[in-house]
């Protein structure tokens, strides 16, 4: 039994990095200053797991680690932990591995420079070549990977005891009765074993996929086959799309794996799931992929994923800070970040929750960090929330920290020559750094001569942190007037978003477009329950940010969806913190290239619009459509317990999200024992409204009569990206990264009312 994780592939098996992970090496870990230990770390031969020890005595029985965990290896002290607990001179052979999860960071440092790029270049191209697998591939990878772990003896065989266990790794509950009549099905040589073409008749029963035959025996018309004409029927007969012939030759060319049959135009029944699988087969319309709407609107029209409390990677009272909080926001497309300032010792401020015991970070290491990762996943403008409680000579430092280390992307005037009257448009600010923050004086000031004549002036604490209740709920005894004073370095480089406190929509009205405000929770989820209509028309052109309540210590968020759909455009969730809402925030900047920034609609853009979405009165919004949807079966879900007898009893939740008339939930029964194939063929009908305010969610939970289901997997999209026909669902794990195997199929249709 090979489970060697490349095979096939000579390229990868011949590659010199590649063999020296497989033969590993000796690297330093770096925990603190005083926790510095050896250790020996190696790829496993399934190339998909590391393996380390602490002496190579002992037996590979030892934590691992998988590939698929891995977001990122960085070469260099690019981390907190090795900036601060090593010197300058192991810099080059010094690098980091980043998971995906929560887990913390992997600092090591290798003998030598030449070996610490091999560590970095060998990782690189077997992640590389894991994230190119196609879904065939990744489950044969996963099940064979199942086999090796099942094979006790290592004899290449699988044994009927083997069978049961491999079974149950791979999350299948199956009676003894059921299991001896598999394996003798298999076993050709009646050698009490299966080993060989055995073992991959045995695969083959195990993948088969009875909802993908029936589908695909409909349309193989041509001897068995689909020819391009029996694919065209099914692309716009089942999956409703204006196809052409050409599009199906299109398809067949790309995903068909039989050689023969391709040379013949026609495709197999591998070559149609292998389409199934891949981008135009999935649920998420692939045209809503990459950036598809109107970049060149106002910022005030955007809906804009926002961060609070970014530094923080777990609590708000005792929990740690970090640069890495930032860099993790960054790389989910977050494009406002909140940076909590305070004064330090030797002059330089940092940023930490005033009034708690959660640590400290420099402010200039928390805007290297921001510079360094802020356009990686998009290149649209981020947005620097200050809550500024230094004195005026730290503040001064802050404004040079910031003009030193962002330099001309850094936004420190308007755009144009002359005042402008509007905010400029995400693909003006391409590239860019906004900062939002107290102002001294009126931004026209920037186009006068004298305006070099203000000062450091006094402000509000209230306004300077935006009306924000955090220090004041903290600290009551403060007085909501206390006087601080503004530097005006600082004060000079805060542009378009001028933290201004909210007095009412009479009060902003007459203020300038670029005079913004701070909403706690209560006050903006009151504001759009009870006068949705005139927050909306305050959000056409006005800036708002929503942040979470004081009260919630433990990170907790709300509900991101009625700030929505009251316009509110900086709706700021604990990135740190999953579940529901983080998933809702996640599915929302799913579409638009994942770039943060996502279109209002129409009638949000409006400043006389009449929409309210509480009372739904008749308007252009109302589009109403009947979302039909099947759940016809999963694939491969993940065991959630450790126990190997431990099988998952799935259901399926369909959920949506949107204006109060459309929220609804339906769900399946759940399935006993099955988490590997489990069928539903289970049927939902909504009706939605305002399908352009509306998230679809597909929770899938493991059943529990006892206490609460335990979560899965989830996958959260736009109504308005749905696909319409056969789909695969991809599943993400709580933290929102993908589950590699995993995924639901079903059928999806939306009408017209």
């Amino acid at each position: 039994m090979q489970c060697n994780g490349v095979a096939g592939d000579r390229g990868m098996e011949e590659d010199a990095d590649l063999q020296f992970l497989l033969s590993g090496g000796d690297l330093l870990k770096i925990r603190s200053n005083s926790w510095k230990k050896h250790r020996f770390y190696k790829l496993n031969e399934d190339c998909k797991t590391m393996w380390y020890k602490s002496h190579k005595t002992l037996r590979p029985s030892n934590p691992t680690f998988s590939v698929d965990d891995i977001a990122a290896v960085r070469l260099g002290r690019q981390t907190e932990g090795l900036r601060k607990n090593t010197d300058d001179k192991v810099e080059g052979q010094a690098f980091s591995i980043m998971f995906k999860s929560r887990r913390k960071n992997l600092d090591l440092i290798a003998s030598s420079e030449e070996e610490a790029k091999q560590w970095v270049a060998g990782l690189e191209k077997i992640i590389s070549h894991m994230s190119k697998l196609n879904p065939q591939q990744k489950t044969g990878h996963w099940i064979f990977n199942s086999m090796c772990k099942a094979d006790k003896n290592c004899d290449n065989k699988m044994s009927l005891k083997e069978l049961k266990s491999f079974l149950q790794d791979i999350n299948i509950e199956i009676d003894d009765e059921y299991a001896q009549e598999l394996f003798e099905k298999c076993d050709h040589s009646q050698g009490g074993y299966l080993e060989g073409e055995e073992i991959e008749h045995f695969y083959k029963i195990l993948t088969e996929r009875e909802e993908i035959d029936v589908i695909y025996t409909t349309y193989a018309k041509t001897n068995g086959f689909m020819s391009a004409e029996n694919l065209l029927e099914f692309l716009q007969k089942e999956q409703r799309e204006p196809a052409s012939l050409s599009d199906a030759l299109i398809l067949i060319d790309k995903y068909e794996l039989d050689g023969s049959a391709k040379e013949k135009k026609l495709m197999t029944k591998d070559g149609f799931l292998m389409y199934l699988h891949q981008m135009e087969g999935l649920i998420f319309n692939p045209a809503h992929k990459g950036v598809h709407q109107d970049m060149t609107q106002p910022l005030s029209h955007y809906f804009i994923s926002s961060s609070h409390n970014t530094y923080l990677l777990e609590d708000q009272l005792k929990g740690p800070s970090s640069t890495e909080a930032y860099v993790r926001a960054l790389m989910k497309s977050c494009r406002c970040v909140e940076l909590d300032c305070w004064d330090g010792s030797d002059g330089e401020p940092v940023i930490y929750h005033g009034y708690t015991l959660t640590s400290k970070i420099l402010f200039k290491d928390a805007v290297q960090a921001i510079k360094d990762y802020a356009f990686k996943t998009s290149e649209y403008p981020v947005i620097l929330s200050l809550e500024c409680h230094c004195s005026v000579d730290q503040q001064k430092v802050m404004a040079q920290h910031m003009i030193a280390i962002l330099g001309s992307a850094l936004v420190t005037k308007p755009l144009g020559d002359q005042m402008p009257k509007d905010f400029p448009s995400p693909e003006e600010l391409k590239g860019r750094f906004l900062i939002k923050g107290k102002r001294l004086n009126k931004l026209e000031d920037c186009f006068t001569p004298d305006a070099s004549a203000i000062e450091d002036d006094d402000v509000t604490e209230e306004e300077e942190s935006g009306g924000e209740e955090s220090q004041e709920e903290r600290k009551e005894e403060k007085p909501k007037d206390k006087k601080l004073k503004l530097a005006k370095e600082l004060s000079d480089i805060v542009i378009y978003c001028k933290s201004v406190h909210f007095h009412g929509f009479e009060d902003a009205a007459a203020r300038s477009f670029y005079e913004m405000s701070s909403f706690k929770e209560s006050t903006a989820m009151n504001l759009a329950q009870d006068s949705a209509n005139k927050y909306i028309q305050h959000n056409v052109e006005k800036l708002s940010r929503v942040y979470p309540a004081g009260t919630r210590t433990d990170s907790s968020n709300y509900n991101p969806v009625p700030l929505w759909n009251g316009g509110c455009q900086m709706v700021a969730l604990n990135f740190q913190t999953p579940g529901l809402e983080m998933d809702l925030n996640q599915g929302c900047f799913l579409s638009n290239g994942k770039s943060g920034y996502i279109l209002k609609p129409a009638y949000l853009m409006d400043k006389d619009t009449e929409f309210d979405p509480v009372t739904l009165t008749r308007g252009g919004w109302l589009k109403p459509k009947t979302f039909h949807v099947m759940v016809i079966s999963a694939q491969q879900l993940p065991k959630l317990s450790k126990k190997s007898t431990s099988i998952v009893d799935p259901l399926v939740k369909v959920q949506v999200f949107g204006v109060p008339d459309d929220v609804a939930a339906k769900e399946t029964d759940y399935i006993e024992n099955n988490g590997f194939s489990p069928m539903w063929n289970a049927n939902f009908q909504f009706h939605v409204c305002v399908p352009e305010l509306a998230l679809v969610r597909f929770l899938v939970e493991d059943y529990d009569s006892m206490t609460d289901n335990d979560f899965i997997g989830q996958y959260t999209l736009p109504f308005t990206s749905l696909q319409n026909g056969y789909r695969h669902v991809p599943l993400l794990d709580k933290n929102g990264d993908i589950l590699p195997c995993a995924g639901l199929f079903v059928h999806i249709m939306v009408l017209d009312d």
